[in-house]
């Protein structure tokens, strides 16, 4: 498995170049762009980003030998299972938008959100509607040849990793799966346990550590990775007995940090020290 980290983590005054070079420098292997609102940050793509801008950042990480690994995005906030069809009409176009980021930057995965995240929803209906918007899309996926992965995140919609395969397995797309975020249900749940049920429908995984209060469903908050309660000597070998042995995307914060003020490339170094530890120690106890 090799180490990627979200482009979230680094400072938004920080452009294209300098982030390549930066992360590059820090020791990882890949870096997952996100498609943002214009001005989220100066690394940010968006939905204006063009060809031409694309060819450049593909220049950008062959020169810094910092592949493109996924393309993210922080704009479905509950749109997809929205029952506004401007809404959802939106997620279409930022899902295309995304897998023309992926194709032109040579990217494997891109992460969407499925569900509309609103008590005034129905689950019945925000797993319906969030799913015809996904499948009036089967085609694109399917000739992009871009790994489409849902990802379970804290809006109510995937409690549960059998539920999460059902809704897979109800895409019936072979490019449609799941992009699996290790510490999104450490606070109610254990990870290595999801993998076991979502198995071979794991395409991209997340990582971040959670530091529960207690026990399970007693809250907590998400902590630097080795410092919460992720079991990662049963987390990497539960991937590793799905086939999976690809990128682990460090989704983290500098806020989140013990040491929040620390400079950002102090930050990122330390991600990178701390996924090789992770990865060190699993390859010890094979």
């Amino acid at each position: 498995m090799k180490k990627s980290i979200n482009a979230w983590a680094v400072d938004p005054e920080t452009g294209f170049e300098e982030m390549f070079r930066q992360l590059h420098e820090a020791g990882f292997d890949g870096v997952e762009l996100n498609v943002d609102a214009e001005n989220h940050s100066a690394h940010s793509l968006t939905l204006s980003t063009t060809g031409e801008e694309l060819r450049q950042l593909r220049a950008l990480s062959k020169r810094y030998e910092l592949p493109v690994v996924s393309i993210s995005s922080s704009l479905y906030g509950g749109k997809m299972g929205s029952p506004d069809s401007v809404e959802r009409a939106f997620t279409k176009t930022l899902l295309k938008k995304q897998l023309e980021c992926a194709q032109a930057l040579e990217s494997g995965g891109i992460l969407v959100v499925p569900g509309g995240g609103s008590p005034k929803i129905s689950l019945v209906e925000d797993v319906r509607r969030s799913l015809e918007t996904l499948l009036s899309l089967r085609e694109e996926i399917l000739k992009s040849g871009v790994y489409t992965g849902v990802e379970n995140v804290w809006n109510g919609f995937f409690t549960s990793p059998f539920q999460m395969a059902e809704f897979i397995d109800r895409l019936d797309c072979p490019f449609a799966g799941a992009y699996f975020d290790v510490g999104n249900v450490v606070a109610f749940s254990w990870p290595e346990f999801w993998i076991e049920v979502l198995e071979k429908r794991i395409h991209n995984v997340h990582i971040k550590d959670f530091k529960r209060r207690g026990g399970l469903n007693q809250g907590g908050a998400f902590v630097d990775l080795l410092l919460g309660d992720v079991n990662w000597k049963a987390v990497l070998p539960a991937l590793r007995r799905t086939g999976f042995d690809g990128y682990l995307t460090a989704e983290v914060f500098r806020e989140d940090s013990a040491v929040p003020e620390i400079p950002y490339e102090k930050f990122y170094s330390a991600v990178a020290k701390a996924m090789d530890r992770i990865l060190e120690e699993n390859e010890k106890e094979q």
